[in-house]
C-alpha cells in the first residue's frame, strides 16, 4: 500500500527546528534576570503546553465529527490525537516539576494550574484505557467520543486557571511581555513541536486505520480438514 511521505517530512522538519531552537535557547539566549538559567526549560515547557492543548482540541473536534458523521476515519484520528495529546500533557507535567523544584522549592504543589493539568492527563488517559477494554469498534468509537467531549471541559479550565484563582503559576506570556532575545527560540521550538505533533498524529492515524480494517474484515471461510491417506495394509 502506497503511503504519503508528508508525516516523515514533518518529523524531519520538526527535529531540525527543535535542534535549532534548543541550541539557541541553551547557548545563545541570555539568562533571565530573576530565574537565571532555570528559565531555559521554558523553551521546551511552554511549546509543549501550547501543543498539548492543541492536540487535545483536535481530539475534541474529531470526537464531534465522529458523533456527527459516524465515520471510522474520525475515530482513527481521535485515537491518534488522544495518544499524542496525553504524551505531551505528561511531558508538560514533568517539565513543570523540573522547573518548580529550584523555583518553588518543591517538585509538586496543589496549585490550580498543576491540579487541573493533572486532572486533564488522567481524564484523557482514562479514555485511552477505555478504548482497550471495548472490543466492539462502533461502541468504542461512540463511548470514547462522548468521553472526550466531557473531558475537554477541563482544557479551558487549565488555560484560564491562573486568571480565575490565586495561583503560584505565572500568567500566560505574550510577544509583548517577552523580550526578543527569548521569544525567538520559544517560537522556533513551538513550531518544531507543532510539526512533530502533526507527523505523529498522521502516522498514528494510519496504524489505527489498519487495525480497524482488520477488526471489520469478514472472517475467513473455514476449510474442511484434510483426511490422512489410508495406508496400503489397512485397505486390504
Amino acid at each position: 500500500m502506497a503511503t504519503s511521505k508528508t508525516p516523515y517530512a514533518c518529523i524531519g522538519l520538526a527535529v531540525t527546528l527543535l535542534v535549532w531552537g534548543s541550541v539557541w535557547g541553551l547557548f545563545y539566549a541570555p539568562a533571565e534576570t530573576y530565574m537565571g538559567d532555570v528559565q531555559r526549560i521554558m523553551y521546551a515547557h511552554v511549546p509543549t503546553a501550547w501543543n498539548a492543548m492543541l492536540a487535545l482540541s483536535f481530539a475534541f473536534l474529531c470526537a464531534l465529527m465522529s458523533l456527527w458523521r459516524s465515520e471510522m476515519a474520525w475515530d482513527n484520528r481521535l485515537e491518534a490525537a488522544l495518544e499524542v495529546g496525553v504524551v505531551l500533557s505528561a511531558l508538560l507535567c514533568m517539565q513543570g516539576a523540573i522547573w518548580a523544584k529550584p523555583t518553588w522549592g518543591v517538585w509538586w504543589d496543589w496549585d490550580p494550574r498543576l491540579t487541573t493539568t493533572a486532572v486533564m492527563v488522567f481524564a484523557f488517559g482514562a479514555i485511552l484505557a477505555l478504548r482497550q477494554f471495548v472490543e466492539d469498534p462502533v461502541k468504542r468509537a461512540t463511548w470514547s467520543a462522548v468521553a472526550t467531549v466531557i473531558a475537554f471541559a477541563d482544557v479551558p479550565i487549565v488555560y484560564f486557571s491562573v486568571r480565575w484563582w490565586n495561583s503560584l503559576h505565572q500568567l500566560q506570556s505574550s510577544p509583548e511581555t517577552v523580550s526578543k532575545a527569548f521569544h525567538w527560540p520559544l517560537r522556533i521550538n513551538a513550531f518544531g513541536i507543532l510539526f512533530l505533533m502533526i507527523g505523529l498524529i498522521s502516522l498514528r492515524t494510519r496504524v489505527a486505520a489498519l487495525r480497524r480494517e482488520e477488526e471489520l474484515a469478514p472472517p475467513l471461510p473455514e476449510t474442511a480438514p484434510r483426511r490422512a491417506p489410508i495406508a496400503e495394509g489397512a485397505r486390504s
